[in-house]
């Protein structure tokens, strides 16, 4: 059930408030979609399609009129327009024929799915020949879902990069899933924006210090528990202690933490002096009596990420000594660990593992998090999502239609009734004009007359969404295996 203090009426741009005056008369059906358009030069060739269920069960499912909300509308409208404009008969009418539950139908590919850009992802229609208006006047509120598309498509870009150099540095893909850390939650604009990006995150990682995203995770796509963390400092709890006492603040840390991982903040001061003098002098025994359950985990947080990480591994190198994997690359004690979490994006974590590569030192060194170039520094236009009408009917007659401005054809839309499919060739495109095969068709219905008919649990979008062997060999192709070879899924990534 939607949220009761939600009042659908209001959530959606002034302006769709007097389009049920626009259409053409005995208009009966309007046919949207919603898809990300492609353009020359994008990084992204395709998307991770997740968020909708959410955005159903907080804001549309069930009765979702009340008389109460149609008088607050009016008189909200009333005062904005500063004139009647407001349809306050036809959402009574919605109320007394529906029970105040929305006459749309939604149909929409399996959340979690890889779908090349340019295709659709869902459609809206309405049910009922009274409320042709109502299609796009949820459009405002169902094109939210750019947010969580968009964070799970980055989210899923760097477990690429991550596994490929992992892969390459390891000879394995052990603990990828903990490799990228949420570090987003304060540097997101909102409550929900920090739930809903940080749910988008754990389709792809279980690594998370975004508490919002994991309690989404149970309440909307029933996982008890989607993501851990662990212990750690943070620089109020070091410099508390004054300057002076950086080495009784580390060891009370470790007396405090004798068990599990710990991670410690090492830069309040001087971090090359930290890891040589404390980690690697004065506390050297202590952190040696620790094991791979409970390792020290060192955390950078200024300068040079690239530059300050080879740094301070050549240090703990020095203190610590270090072994060479079975792919030839250099390996840290399991009890010692870095996490770098300052200055990573999707560019520089790249930098970074390249590098790491070129010193002859295995990824599996170092864990990174991510806070707003993950869940913050992205826009609608990321990945160019938009929602347009396809199709009407008016007395009785269907008609296909479209947009195409001449100043821009990249604008251009889709036209009819649409489909999704995968070619002869494994491809997946999109069929226009109505010309799909029911059985071929990869939309279903998700959302029927204020019913939510098909759910997903976040463990299935996570089968949706792993990583396949292509992803790893050119992680700046997500063309190839998703649509071309489904069926080659790398066992083990969640």
């Amino acid at each position: 059930m939607a949220a009761k203090d939600f009042n659908i009426l209001l959530a959606t741009d002034s302006y769709k408030i007097t389009h049920y005056k626009q259409y053409p008369p005995n208009i009966s059906k309007v046919y949207s979609y919603f898809e990300c358009r492609i353009r020359e030069g994008d990084r992204f060739k395709a998307v991770v399609f997740f968020g909708l269920q959410y955005l159903l069960k907080k804001y549309l499912a069930g009765p979702v009129v009340t008389e109460e909300k149609i008088q607050q509308a009016k008189l909200f409208y009333l005062l904005h327009f500063k004139q009647a404009v407001f349809d306050e008969e036809r959402w009574r009418l919605l109320l007394e024929k529906h029970d105040g539950r929305l006459p749309i139908r939604i149909k929409a590919v399996p959340e979690g799915m890889i779908v090349p850009r340019g295709n659709v992802l869902f459609t809206v229609e309405n049910t009922d020949p009274d409320f042709y208006w109502l299609t796009n006047y949820v459009e405002t509120m169902l094109v939210q879902i750019w947010y969580p598309i968009t964070v799970t498509t980055i989210s899923r870009e760097f477990k690429k990069i991550l596994a490929r150099h992992l892969k390459e540095t390891s000879g394995s893909l052990d603990g990828l899933e903990y490799k990228l850390h949420d570090f987003g939650y304060r540097g997101v604009s909102s409550q929900e924006s920090a739930a809903l990006g940080g749910a988008s995150h754990l389709v792809n990682f279980c690594s998370t210090d975004t508490v919002a995203g994991l309690l989404m995770a149970q309440q909307y796509y029933s996982c008890p528990m989607a993501g851990f963390s662990i212990p750690a400092a943070e620089h109020s709890t070091i410099i508390s202690w004054g300057r002076n006492r950086e080495k009784e603040a580390f060891e009370y840390l470790l007396e405090q933490f004798p068990s599990g991982p710990l991670s410690v903040v090492s830069d309040s001061y001087d971090i090359f002096k930290a890891c040589r003098h404390i980690w690697g002098g004065k506390l050297k025994e202590r952190v040696m009596e620790r094991n791979e359950d409970s390792r020290l985990v060192i955390r950078p947080d200024s300068g040079d990420p690239v530059e300050t990480i080879i740094e301070v591994l050549n240090i703990l190198e020095d203190a610590f000594g270090s072994t060479v994997n079975s792919v030839g690359y250099k390996l840290l004690p399991s009890y010692i660990r870095i996490i770098q979490g300052d200055g990573i994006d999707i560019n520089s974590i790249e930098k970074i593992l390249k590098k790491l590569k070129s010193e002859g030192w295995s990824a599996e060194n170092v864990n990174f998090g991510c806070g707003s170039a993950l869940l913050q520094k992205i826009n609608r236009d990321t990945l160019n999502c938009a929602f347009k009408c396809s199709y009407v009917e008016t007395e009785g007659k269907g008609m296909d239609v479209y947009k195409q401005p001449v100043t821009d054809p990249s604008k251009g839309s889709k036209r009819g009734r649409l489909s999704l499919r995968r070619n002869s060739d494994g491809y997946m495109e999109t069929v226009e004009k109505g010309n799909g095969k029911p059985e071929e068709d990869i939309l279903t219905t998700v959302f029927e007359n204020g019913s939510i008919l098909h759910e997903f649990t976040l463990d299935e979008i996570r089968k949706n969404a792993r990583l396949r062997e292509d992803d790893i060999q050119d992680h700046q192709n997500s063309l190839n295996v998703d649509t071309l070879y489904p069926e080659r899924i790398l066992n083990g990534l969640h």
